[in-house]
């Protein structure tokens, strides 16, 4: 049934009490992780099309939100990275039908290597999307949750506004929390999609979960949030 989703469950009742340790220990020790060899020539064969500020669907799946952003916003080039070949390939056949939005690029990479190429490529991002947000909701879990990660400091240093959408309410506050010690400031509110994202979004909304949403206010990409507000339009 489409409205039947299980609410999440966690032995996590709260923020995790490491985080602040964590999320420390990776601002100010730089990761020394290599970007792959595959990482590398996926990314070469996009970079020429980022060279001025996008949007970033970051873990796009098949791709379903990154042709909907790039419908919202048909000035930008809307870029949706996701590591499984097989997800994509769904999106890929999406984006060669014919009125599919010419600004929409889907990417097969894994995100840790395109934050890493990218960042060291000096690109900018006008907004950053976390719409598919596995949340590991396991205590023990804490560190594959990506304001956890070593790639923390990167997803920042690539700018624009970051948004999160999940329906873990620990989440999203974890992912304020984590944004708070990098002094990056961020709300945390509930939202009604209007006109949902990603299927998670309608199969939750409709299941009758809340959904949260995370979003940097203090970013160093000038005028972002400005120039891509239509982003919140029609949510309530």
């Amino acid at each position: 049934m489409f409205a039947n989703s299980r609410v999440v469950q966690s032995n996590q009742h709260a923020p995790h009490p490491r985080l602040h340790e964590i999320v420390s220990r990776h601002l100010h020790m730089p990761s020394r992780r290599v970007p792959s060899a595959a990482g590398r020539r996926a990314f070469d064969s996009v970079v020429d099309r980022l060279r001025e500020p996008f949007i970033l669907d970051a873990g796009c799946g098949t791709g379903a939100s990154t042709l909907v952003l790039a419908t919202q916003f048909p000035h930008m080039q809307v870029l949706g990275v996701d590591k499984s070949a097989a997800r994509l390939a769904v999106g890929q056949r999406l984006l060669a039908t014919q009125g599919s939005p010419a600004n929409a690029l889907l990417l097969h990479c894994e995100l840790v290597d395109f934050w890493q190429l990218a960042v060291a490529a000096g690109l900018r991002c006008e907004w950053q999307y976390l719409l598919y947000p596995n949340p590991w909701p396991k205590a023990e879990q804490l560190k594959r949750r990506w304001h956890a990660h070593p790639v923390l400091p990167v997803m920042l240093a690539l700018g624009g506004v970051i948004e999160l959408r999940t329906n873990w309410c620990i989440y999203a506050e974890e992912f304020a929390r984590a944004l708070k010690i990098a002094d990056v400031g961020s709300t945390v509110e509930l939202f009604a999609p209007g006109n949902p994202l990603t299927p998670f979004e309608r199969k939750y909304f409709a299941s009758s979960h809340e959904l949260w949403r995370a979003t940097t206010v203090n970013t160093s990409s000038a005028g972002g949030r400005g120039r891509a507000a239509g982003a919140g339009e029609g949510d309530a």
